[in-house]
């Protein structure tokens, strides 16, 4: 038997304005000398992932700096008006005039938050954040961080297992999923999933089969064992369009694995949807 793909969620894809996704990916390739070959509008990137059979996705917008993030989240939901697939998110920066933002972006329906930690420049427990976290909590709406060190972050103190699980303690109500599974600290972020039912991982590009060639990381470190028992607590995500290889190895290796098929089920689509509430 094959095993399941679709119908599937993707919890991470950048649907952004052109000039930010250009940004992104010049910044991409100047660090890491990432070429980029998929499309960039979004009728164009749905039409790669339903062709994959993607049933929805989540848009994860972030704010580079203070005093954007209140017209991003309004093109993302615009986009969303125009989609039936897309499920947006909304971001803050940590020097933005957090609670209003935020109060804005989720009464408009953003269904999540996305904080980039290194990039924004701050760790899941900046206290600039906390307005943000307590509104997550009021409207029951998760918060997507990029809080592990790689492909390019070791050693940036924004980033890393400490100042996730300090957040997760100080907020154990609001959902949390670190992004890539917590490379390059994959075990440590594993081990407070272990501990926390509101923790989730993504398995964007860490568990691809690209991931050894372009981000240095074995995806086979993760025992089939371990996303056995955390499979409620794992969800897919491929970082497309963003991504310097086919959407397909995004899921081939894990497609190759040796996992129930209640597994595949959970990882392809019902986490993501408990995530999600």
């Amino acid at each position: 038997m094959t095993p399941p793909f679709a119908p599937a969620i993707d919890a991470h894809v950048h649907v952004l304005p052109e000039r930010l996704l250009a940004a992104v990916r010049n910044a991409l390739n100047d660090e890491a000398g990432w070429e980029f070959a998929h499309p960039t509008d979004r009728e164009a990137i749905e039409a790669v992932l339903h062709e994959a059979g993607v049933e929805r996705y989540v848009s994860l917008p972030y704010a580079h700096r203070s005093g954007v993030a209140a017209d991003l989240n309004e093109w993302v939901r615009a986009r969303a008006e125009e989609s039936e697939m897309l499920i947006p998110f909304a971001t803050v920066h940590p020097d933005d005039d957090v609670a209003d933002v935020v109060y804005d972006a989720l009464e408009a329906g953003a269904r999540g938050l996305k904080f980039h930690c290194p990039v924004q420049r701050c760790p899941p427990d900046d206290p600039r954040l906390d307005p943000a976290y307590e509104l997550a909590a009021d409207f029951d709406r998760p918060v997507l961080f990029h809080a592990g060190t790689a492909p390019m972050f070791r050693g940036d103190s924004a980033v890393g297992p400490v100042p996730f699980e300090s957040f997760v303690a100080s907020f154990p109500d609001v959902r949390a999923c670190c992004a890539h599974m917590g490379a390059y600290d994959v075990e440590e972020f594993l081990a407070i999933a272990d501990d926390y039912d509101s923790v989730f991982l993504d398995t964007t590009f860490a568990m691809s089969s690209a991931a050894e060639r372009y981000m240095d990381f074995d995806p086979g470190t993760v025992a089939d064992d371990r996303i056995e028992e955390l499979s409620d607590s794992i969800m897919y995500g491929s970082d497309f369009p963003n991504i310097p290889y086919d959407y397909a190895a995004e899921r081939d290796h894990l497609l190759s694995r040796d996992l129930s098929e209640a597994t595949y089920r959970d990882v392809f689509r019902r986490t993501a949807e408990r995530f999600l509430g």
